[in-house]
């Protein structure tokens, strides 16, 4: 049951922000956006890598 409301928290979050972020006028240019995913698989990866000690650390 907790996975159908966080599920349905999660779906009606998209229906609310969705419309807002496409009326607003902030635009990122190509630059900042190859900035910004130049560290995105980087924190991913450290982010798999924390969880994955954490999961050894628990069991």
């Amino acid at each position: 049951m907790e996975v159908l409301i966080l599920l349905g928290v999660l779906f009606l979050a998209l229906f609310i922000i969705v419309p807002l972020i496409e009326r607003s006028k902030m635009r990122v240019s190509p630059e900042t956006a190859s900035k910004i995913s130049r560290w995105i698989w980087p924190l991913v990866m450290i982010s798999l890598v924390i969880q994955l000690v954490r999961m050894m650390m628990q069991g």
